[in-house]
């Protein structure tokens, strides 16, 4: 399991975001405090506060290349 930092402080941040992020395969969370969320799920994500940072939590990632290249845009 990864875990890393991520900013999503803007609505357009978060649709970019969902949209990379959906084309992967694995099990990705974002968590906000006790509150977990799917991080392929922008309606969850609108349930944060997204002007603080998230907490991204990746499992079963197949396309580790792939997925540095999505992530680098919101890591923090």
């Amino acid at each position: 399991m990864q875990e890393l930092q991520i900013s999503l402080n803007t609505i357009d941040k978060v649709k970019s975001f969902v949209d990379s992020i959906s084309e992967l395969h694995g099990e990705f969370n974002l968590v906000a405090g006790r509150c977990v969320i799917d991080a392929k799920s922008i309606m969850g994500i609108f349930s944060l506060d997204i002007s603080k940072p998230l907490l991204l939590r990746v499992e079963d990632l197949d396309e580790q290349d792939a997925f540095d290249k999505v992530i680098a845009e919101y890591a923090i």
